[in-house]
């Protein structure tokens, strides 16, 4: 009846609290996203425009100083003294200092004759009246060519201009330089996919387009675009591997050119996504937190009625787990002495069968042989064996013994041989080298020497399993050594050849809950348990690794 009290009483505080401010907030997130979004895709598709316009005045800029170039020239200059020899060549040399535009220049009469030609090319001479070119700038005074072959046979677009004299028409005529003014288009960088580039009305590339498009090449999404339009026009389509983008295109040269400026729509777009994404991120956030608010608050009132009974039990529940830890450590004392008693009589029974053999070997009642060499081998199993026990039992009775930390002076000629004897057997059979160095007249540390054992057996079983990752059953090798500093303390060191700690471990190696180790293998508390008894016996704990080398922990205590 009172659990069915507090469920009710918690379901009914837990939607008010979700449901009052989720709402509004659902609202108002909803609208703001939605305007938001519209907000940033015009922002992006004006600053493609913006952009595209910028470069179609430049591009346009471009052409038209040329053509005020070749103007000038003509107006300059008579006929008759451009078409003299080395007139031509000191023309260009002229522009050339204000443009490295042009390469090359001609003179052209009214009949298509090349009369005079400065240039990298043998053209002089040449007949051009039934070139097109040659009829479309006599009829319009001002001609810009597509990119063409020509006599020269390489990708290239003219620039001419006609001027009269005294009657006769004659035009002047320059190259334009082709890698120079695609990079003039391709000066646009939009990212990393950004393009520009310029088709003519038959669809075929007037520079060089950067993802891939020569000279007079067709370009494949030519048919998208339709007719060169005289303002920006944008839209969004599959190029021919079907990769969306973004293009934005108009007309140049009276629309007789395309300028295409064009990026992948999910670059364009990048920032959309990721404003879209961070307005979900920040809308799920929100939720979460009314829900996990709403939880928290709700639990802590309910939790305050419930508290007072449940810090009851628990404290009950607490008492006699301690009980039982206590019974255990009085039933461990007991088990040890109880153990010790058969022992006892075990020794003093091998030790009577030893004298009655001695006896009847000196009375020659027996006599040397196999039989009595192996019943002298059991009895020696049987006093080493009975040894052992006796060690285990003391380990259990000073386990049970143990109460508060006391620290007093421990002699490291007799402790540390200890503790490594602790160690010996399991580094034997993992095929692991253990050294020990205590040099001679090394002073005492003042330390708890259970704790203090503690912490080095945990270090080196530690280093054991390193280096039973590593090498396997052979060729791992364990150092513990002691040595005086220049301070007057004393430096505990354990080292390995293991696999050694990353560097992204090495922060947290003394942090509680913290392992290498996989799951069932270790709990995390090792380290940072043995980092907290030397803080408190007044040392200090480091760890050194290089990963695949190994690692050394060094440990230095306050000399007694």
């Amino acid at each position: 009846m009172e659990q069915n009290r507090y469920g009710a009483l918690r379901r009914r505080i837990l939607a008010s609290m979700i449901l009052v401010p989720a709402l509004p907030f659902l609202i108002v997130a909803g609208v703001g996203y939605t305007y938001f979004m519209a907000s940033l895709q015009e922002s992006t598709l004006s600053r493609l425009v913006r952009i595209m316009e910028d470069h179609k005045h430049m591009i346009e800029s471009f052409l038209h100083e040329r053509q005020s170039d070749l103007r000038f020239v003509a107006d300059s200059y008579p006929y008759e003294t451009l078409i003299q020899r080395g007139t031509l060549r000191s023309v260009f040399e002229d522009l050339s200092r204000k443009s490295t535009a042009f390469t090359d220049i001609g003179i052209f009469d009214q009949h298509g004759l090349h009369v005079a030609y400065h240039g990298p090319y043998k053209l002089a001479g040449k007949d051009y009246k039934d070139e097109a070119w040659f009829k479309s700038v006599m009829e319009a005074g001002v001609y810009i060519s597509d990119v063409f072959l020509g006599y020269r046979g390489t990708p290239h677009f003219i620039i001419a201009v006609v001027k009269e004299t005294e009657g006769t028409p004659w035009v002047i005529r320059a190259t334009i330089d082709t890698s120079l003014f695609s990079g003039v288009v391709e000066t646009v960088r939009i990212g990393k996919t950004g393009e520009a580039y310029i088709i003519n009305a038959e669809g075929r590339f007037q520079t060089q387009r950067r993802s891939g498009g020569a000279l007079m090449e067709s370009d494949p999404e030519a048919l998208v675009y339709g007719r060169p339009p005289r303002v920006v026009r944008t839209f969004t389509a599959d190029d021919v591997s079907g990769k969306p983008y973004l293009y934005a295109f108009t007309g140049l040269k009276n629309n007789q050119w395309m300028l295409v400026v064009r990026q992948e729509k999910s670059e364009a777009f990048e920032d959309l996504w990721h404003s879209s994404i961070i307005v979900m991120l920040v809308a799920v956030a929100g939720g979460i937190l009314i829900v996990s608010i709403a939880f928290y608050t709700t639990n802590r009132i309910v939790t305050r009625i419930r508290r007072t009974d449940s810090e009851k039990k628990e404290l009950g529940q607490q008492l006699v787990f301690a009980g039982r830890l206590a019974e255990i450590g009085e039933m461990s004392a007991g088990f040890a002495h109880e153990i010790n008693n058969p022992l006892q009589i075990i020794r003093a029974e091998e030790s009577l069968i030893e004298t009655i053999l001695d006896d009847l070997q000196e009375q020659g009642a027996l006599k040397e042989s196999e039989d009595l060499a192996q019943i002298r081998d059991s009895l020696r199993q049987v006093h080493i064996q009975v040894d052992r026990c006796g060690e285990i039992t003391q380990g259990l009775l000073k386990f049970a013994r143990q109460k508060e930390s006391c620290r007093q002076p421990v002699d490291l000629h007799v402790f540390l041989p200890e503790v490594v004897g602790l160690v010996k057997r399991k580094a034997g059979v993992e095929g692991v080298s253990l050294s020990l160095d205590v040099p001679d007249g090394l002073a005492d540390v003042q330390a708890d020497p259970a704790q203090l054992q503690q912490v080095l057996v945990n270090l080196l079983n530690n280093a054991l399993y390193a280096l039973a990752e590593k090498h396997g059953s052979s060729g791992g090798e364990l150092a513990l050594e002691a040595k005086s500093t220049s301070n007057g303390k004393v430096l505990l060191s354990v080292r390995d050849n293991g696999s050694g700690i990353s560097k992204e471990h090495m922060e947290k190696i003394f942090t509680p809950f913290f392992t290498t180790k996989p799951v069932g293998k270790g709990t995390g508390l090792g380290l940072s348990i043995c980092y907290g008894i030397i803080s408190k016996m007044g040392g200090t704990m480091e760890v050194s690794s290089e990963q695949g080398k190994g690692t050394t922990f060094t440990i230095v205590m306050n000399a007694a």
